[in-house]
């Protein structure tokens, strides 16, 4: 089971989030020649990103399925399918009628959808 935002998603919640809302992150791989940021690693620390504020290393946030579900509104439901093992976030503002395969890319799209009509 998943349980954090992959490197895509971490990017896209980036640009929509408040950083300190993320309780994990991906920490660049630096190219020794260069001494430039290449890419991130694919597994993230459990290092709240503020803690980096004044650090030269800049992390890519993460958030885990736990601080998706904080920032999400009040009385949000994450739901699992009786049939199947899929998950479907239904929220009190706006719904997405699609299941997915897990409960973190159910809270991303529903971020992502909350986002775009401006309801977040």
């Amino acid at each position: 089971m998943k349980s954090y935002t992959d490197l895509e998603e971490s990017k896209k919640l980036a640009k929509i989030l408040p950083l300190e809302s993320a309780d994990m992150t991906y920490r660049p791989i630096m190219d020794i020649d260069s001494m430039s940021n290449s890419g991130f690693l694919n597994i993230p620390d459990c290092y709240p990103f503020n803690e980096f504020k004044n650090s030269t290393i800049k992390p890519l946030p993460c958030w885990s399925l736990a601080a998706l579900l904080s920032v999400l509104p009040k009385g949000t439901r994450l739901l699992k399918s009786t049939t199947d093992d899929t998950y479907h976030c239904d929220c009190p503002k706006e719904n997405i009628d699609k299941w997915f395969d897990n409960s973190v890319d159910a809270c991303v799209a529903m971020i992502e959808k909350l986002h775009e009509l401006k309801m977040l």
